[in-house]
């Protein structure tokens, strides 16, 4: 069976709509339906119904849908494995959330090469978002990520958490801070809901972003105050760089490992999900 065929059935569920589905893929509206066709010959079942109200999937539509996204996440699996045959005996590929790399990735990268030498690794530094999109599709392997999405293939477990601290180059207590010179940051939902609380009148800012590498680009530029992660803190306070602003507590954000359900038990994800849990509590 083409992998195109079911791909296609997949964003069909989605859009619900030929057309969109046909400018998604990049291809025609003919081609969608031929697809969806040939998918419902193999089947020998109609998967979609169309009429003036839209496109709906059949009561076997509905069914085919989780075998659907499993098969297209075994077919990304054994692509993988092909291309890297003969030089490890498997290759993984990891998502890591943009914050977490600088600090961690080296260190747990090099943890994984001496327990796990048969194994190639490839990491995406990236946003939560996309790697519960990617982890879905098959595109990756395991995630460890700031927001879960509780997809129903993926499991998520918590392995940690991370320490976010005011700083500034500006003034020395939270009550001094204006909101025209704060830079706020944006990590998760979960860290925007516990900043809101903990500071509503600073919680719309002009500056706003969602990785640290970004808010201390524009302190250094700007001035200001704004939460960066706890390790570049300290690494700023030393340089005299900035301050820590007193009156504000730090704000934790947890830190998810994220695999596919059929997965989670998997000797090679165990060990660095378990090595990553290690760095993040040691």
């Amino acid at each position: 069976m083409q992998i195109e065929l079911i791909e296609t059935y997949l964003d069909l569920m989605e859009t619900r709509s030929f057309n969109r589905t046909a400018e998604q893929l990049n291809v025609t509206q003919s081609t969608v339906s031929h697809r969806i066709k040939a998918l419902e010959g193999v089947l020998g079942r109609p998967l979609f119904t169309r009429s003036k109200g839209g496109t709906q999937p059949t009561a076997a539509g509905l069914r085919f849908h989780d075998h659907a996204k499993a098969l297209q996440h075994q077919w990304h699996e054994a692509a993988r494995a092909v291309e890297s045959a003969g030089a490890y005996e498997r290759s993984m590929r990891i998502g890591l959330q943009h914050d977490l790399a600088a600090h961690y990735a080296g260190d747990w990268l090099a943890t994984m090469r001496k327990e796990l030498p048969g194994t190639s690794i490839y990491v995406e530094v990236d946003y939560s978002i996309q790697m519960n999109r990617d982890l879905a599709a098959g595109e990756l392997d395991l995630a460890i990520l700031y927001t879960p999405h509780y997809l129903p293939d993926l499991h998520y477990e918590r392995i940690g958490d991370v320490l976010y601290e005011l700083v500034s180059n500006k003034v020395t207590t939270i009550a001094d801070i204006r909101p025209e010179d704060y830079i706020q940051a944006v990590y998760s939902p979960a860290f925007d809901r516990l900043h809101r609380q903990a500071h509503p009148h600073l919680s719309a800012a002009p500056i706003a972003s969602g990785e640290t590498t970004a808010i201390i680009a524009l302190l250094t530029k700007l001035g200001g105050s704004a939460y960066v992660i706890e390790a570049d803190a300290r690494r700023l306070l030393r340089t005299g760089a900035v301050n820590r602003v007193q009156g504000a507590e730090p704000i934790p954000q947890t830190v998810y490992a994220a695999v596919n359900v059929r997965t989670r038990h998997a000797h090679q994800h165990r060990r660095l999900i378990n090595t990553m849990q290690a760095l993040l509590n040691g």
